[in-house]
Formats: structure tokens, sequence, C-alpha cells
């Protein structure tokens, strides 16, 4: 089933691609949530008067999204942990933990954007990618200290 999508879906396209996905997938995700619009004739000539539209709304995203990965990149999360006598955390740090301190300093983000390469188990400075837009991606520096 072909559909025109109205959202950028991960792994799947950007705005205004028409992509080919499983009928069930389509039927039960993409237009329920209102990511995709069926890839009907009516449709597509909708879609060529609106690109113009999305490329504007696409460039706005954009837009806000280096703003807002700027805001995230000026931000060092300090964190302090129980940890043993060579700096190993009882314990580890993982994205939700993040995501909390995020959110406590007045910012949103959805754990699953927060990128560990594995969660962090010990005391330093380590750097975590936030993935803010498909084509952004924020780095946030995180310092872990032992508690006294």
């Amino acid at each position: 089933m072909k559909v025109i999508l109205k959202e950028n879906v991960e792994h799947l396209g950007h705005i205004g691609d028409i992509v080919k996905v499983a009928p069930g997938y389509a039927r039960n995700y993409l237009l329920p949530r209102g990511f995709a619009l069926e890839a009907t004739e009516r449709n597509a000539k909708a879609l060529d008067h609106a690109k113009r539209q999305l490329a504007y709304k696409k460039d706005k995203e954009l837009e806000a999204s280096r703003a807002f990965a700027a805001k995230i990149e000026g931000i060092t999360l300090s964190l302090t942990h129980q940890a043993g006598e060579e700096g190993r955390l009882f314990g580890a740090v993982t994205n939700i933990e993040l995501a909390a301190q995020l959110k406590a300093q007045g910012i949103e983000v959805d754990r699953k954007k927060i990128v560990l390469p594995e969660p962090i188990k010990q005391t330093g400075e380590f750097t975590a990618a936030v993935k803010v837009h498909p084509e952004i991606t924020a780095t946030l520096k995180v310092t872990v200290l032992k508690a006294e």
C-alpha cells in the first residue's frame, strides 16, 4: 500500500514522501495517528498543491530543532551517585535518569531519544547523544560524581 507521509517517521521517510508500506502498518499505525494519507490520485494532487506548505513546515521544524539542540548542548548535567573505592557506581546512570534530570531543568526530552552506547557505571565525564530531529543530534554532557 502506498501512503503519503504527513510527518517525519524514523526509518521510513520524511514529510511529503510517497512510500510503500504493509497494509496493516498503514491501516493500524500510520493512518490513525495522522502520520500519513493514503496515496490516491486526489491526495497526490493535493500533495502537489501543499508541497510549498510542507517545505515551509519542514524548514520551521528544522530551525526549531537547531535551537533546541543548542539549548541542550549548553547544559552539563551533574549527577551524584554512591560509588566504590575506584569510582565504580553501585548501579548505573541510564537514559531514564538523564531524561528526568533534563525535565527538572525545564527541558522535555523523550527518554528514547537519549542515546547512551551503554549505561554509565563509572564516575567521570561522559557524553550522550540526543536525537532532536532525524537530521540533528545534540551532544549532552554528563558529569557523574561520587556521593560523600
